[in-house]
């Protein structure tokens, strides 16, 4: 299969769909790799070396789209790059489209096939393609959330550790999951106050057992969300609900209720986000102050650490794109529900139905589309 790897061109995303070790490995099995010039300069990787890993360079990101079948990123397309997308081509990265109509609606219309990282599933359940990059945006939620509580970037002033005689920061995470226990592990090491709510009681004890005691876990009523918001010095949204919007914990109401200069880290923004106040931002411009609440609501948080990051992506993608070139990518679908779980647009048609639901549209079952192919 001939896979293309265009540069990112999102604001200030440094990270790559491939690495060259994992391009080497493409190469291994008898695929072509074409790479967009200084595609892996975010992460520390020249143009030689993808050509030493047996990539070919290309000059723009039109030749590889030209070229490739497969295209493999990290970030949804632009609008630039959505007009250069054919009905042959299989996209695969992250698309969130549940939160991005104009992108869905583009997709469709391209008559290209789209793979989305974060609906994937595995065999015993979680989301295996969207984990490590969650991993990495709950860690750097709390050190964005450090920073932006400094009073020269807006916030109250706190440190969230304290110091002997003062006490440390309370720091508030909505839910319990990948984002929201290492956004926990992160808190607890620079000796904040930790409070976790989450429906699950099932989360709730696995994380009181893991952290023996050093977070304080919550059923997440609404009372409870009211009650702990306004005692925050930091405020985490960590929900997802996987394919669909992420639900609207947080009120403008209930900003009148938190400390000025308190702050709201929304990492569920790429899927709409967990504040009723949210609205994407950029690390060119990260937080805005409304009603006296710093927020920041950067949708490509682990961009920030691409190399890191684009490590850690290609760990948990790589067995897939080797799956999807070596079966190709109909009957690597058929073979695995987890991955047809992937499966977001086929056809000109919605095939995820949380996806399908948020956008409105009808929903058409994968394995139905892909027995029409």
């Amino acid at each position: 299969m001939k896979i293309g790897v265009p540069k990112e061109t999102k604001n200030h995303e440094h990270r790559v769909g491939l690495t060259p070790d994992a391009v080497r490995e493409l190469i291994a099995h008898h695929h072509s790799v074409i790479v967009e010039t200084g595609a892996g300069l975010g992460i520390g990787a020249k143009d030689a070396d993808y050509e030493q890993a047996g990539a070919t360079i290309a000059a723009d990101a039109s030749k590889v789209f030209e070229i490739a079948e497969m295209i493999v990123k990290v970030k949804e397309p632009v609008a630039d790059e959505r007009t250069l997308l054919r009905p042959h081509h299989l996209l695969v990265t992250y698309l969130h489209l549940a939160a991005a109509p104009d992108l869905a609606a583009d997709i469709l219309a391209s008559g290209a096939t789209a793979i989305a990282y974060e609906t994937v599933t595995a065999p015993g359940g979680g989301l295996p393609l969207l984990a490590p990059m969650s991993e990495v945006a709950g860690r750097m939620s709390i050190q964005a959330g450090a920073s932006a509580l400094e009073k020269s970037h807006g916030g109250r002033g706190v440190l969230l550790g304290g110091v002997p005689g003062v006490e440390p920061g309370r720091v508030v995470i909505l839910g319990g999951g990948t984002v929201g226990n290492n956004a926990a592990h992160t808190a607890i090491g620079l000796g904040a106050d930790v409070t976790i709510l989450d429906k699950s009681l099932s989360v709730l004890r696995h994380l009181d057992e893991i952290y023996g005691g050093r977070v304080k876990t919550l059923y997440a009523t609404q009372d409870a969300i009211e009650r702990l918001v306004g005692q925050a010095d930091l405020v985490i949204g960590a929900v997802l609900i996987p394919g669909a919007a992420a639900p609207k914990l947080v009120t403008r109401k209930m900003l009148a209720t938190m400390k000025p200069g308190a702050v709201i880290v929304d990492v569920a923004i790429d899927q709409g986000g967990c504040f009723e106040t949210s609205h994407p931002t950029t690390h060119t411009d990260p937080t805005y102050i409304l009603d006296g609440i710093v927020h920041y609501c950067v949708a490509n948080m682990p961009g920030a650490v691409s190399r890191t990051a684009t490590y850690a992506l290609n760990a948990a993608t790589l067995p897939v794109i080797l799956a999807l070139a070596n079966k190709g990518w109909r009957e690597a679908l058929k073979d695995d529900v987890g991955l047809r779980a992937g499966l977001n647009i086929c056809n000109g048609q919605v095939t995820h139905p949380k996806v399908a639901e948020a956008l409105g549209k009808k929903y058409m079952p994968a394995i139905t589309q892909l027995s029409e192919v």
